[in-house]
């Protein structure tokens, strides 16, 4: 099959598209053929092996042999492994799974759910890694209740738009903090209001929240934190801000009222259920930037690369041009 294979830790350059073997599923095991996927700021941290802890995952001093890039899939299932009860050959799914930016992927039964019926496979690949760390964060760590006032910084990335999208649901007001370029966009999937960080800096002075999600950690953890109601909590979800940065989140929240921790979200078949339901409703929107064709992975990487996408970068895998949107709807660029 063909697939895209990480070759060493550093630039886009370590990417190379090759012919490997098919993989093959295990007990409680799903083979997916895949049709389309999706990269972020996991794979952003793997292709560069910092943070350190990923080549711990990954293979050190280089990845190992015909390691196959991708965590986030859609596609349908080719066959299942013993004791797989969930799924049965040609279900249209969507989830997590070994190595997606392949032509066949295998994936746990319990980090796939049916595909929501109203997305292309491009669409559901932009989905499951980051719309699921957005639920679990404001959910299960932030537990957000209807009427509070949400921050969410970086709100244009991959994590952002489900988060103001999810926020909105739990019936929060949702201020969101993004470029100039992505503001309209921002506004436009129901953020109730928008701060341009080019012009504004949300630190100094104006509203406290009672919740901030940092996808981004571009301020100081006391500058965030002032921009908190004093028993506010502060979400810091980035590994952009490095290792120390997300150790100081963690100390800090022994010493002031103020409560908050870095997070780390899994992919669920259940969550991307619920998540599910709400696409379904079109309470939420993915929103795609670009989408390139296998071939072309190093390419959307590159992109990736220099920091600017717009919500997700999708990889579709029969895909034979690349295609840019800000919709979740893909267009011809």
């Amino acid at each position: 099959m063909n697939a895209v294979v990480q070759t060493g830790y550093g630039s886009a350059d370590v990417m190379e598209f090759r012919e490997i073997g098919k993989p093959m599923p295990g007990d409680g095991e799903v083979l997916i053929r895949v049709l389309a996927a999706s990269i972020g700021a996991g794979e952003y941290f793997v292709m560069r092996g910092t943070p350190f802890p990923a080549r711990l995952v990954v293979g050190f001093p280089k990845p190992r042999k015909d390691f196959v890039v991708g965590l986030d899939c859609a596609g349908v299932v080719e066959s299942v492994g013993k004791n797989v009860t969930s799924f049965r050959p040609g279900d249209e799914v969507y989830g997590e799974c070994r190595g997606s930016c392949a032509e066949y992927a295998v994936a746990r039964e319990g980090t796939i759910a049916q595909k929501p019926r109203n997305l292309s496979f491009e669409q559901a690949a932009a989905v499951p890694t980051s719309a699921c760390t957005a639920l679990q964060g404001l959910r299960d760590y932030g537990k957000v209740r209807p009427g509070q006032k949400v921050l969410i910084n970086g709100a244009s990335g991959g994590v952002g738009p489900f988060a103001v999208q999810i926020a909105k649901i739990m019936g929060a007001e949702v201020t969101a903090v993004c470029s100039t370029k992505n503001v309209e966009t921002i506004r436009s999937i129901g953020a109730d209001h928008v701060i341009d960080y080019t012009h504004e800096d949300f630190t100094q002075g104006g509203p406290r929240y009672d919740l901030i999600m940092d996808n981004v950690g571009s301020h100081s953890l006391s500058e965030t934190r002032r921009a908190l109601v004093p028993q506010g909590v502060h979400l810091p979800s980035s590994g952009h801000a490095g290792v120390g940065w997300v150790i100081a989140a963690a100390l800090m929240s022994v010493f002031v009222r103020q409560q908050g921790s870095p997070f780390f979200a899994l992919t669920t078949g259940p969550d991307l259920v619920t998540l599910g339901k709400s696409i379904e409703a079109g309470k939420i929107v993915p929103l795609i930037d670009r989408t390139y064709p296998l071939g072309d992975a190093a390419e959307a990487f590159r992109y990736l690369d220099e920091g600017h996408a717009r919500g997700k970068v999708v990889i579709g895998v029969f895909t034979s041009t690349s295609t840019r949107s800000s919709t979740g709807m893909l267009i011809d660029s």
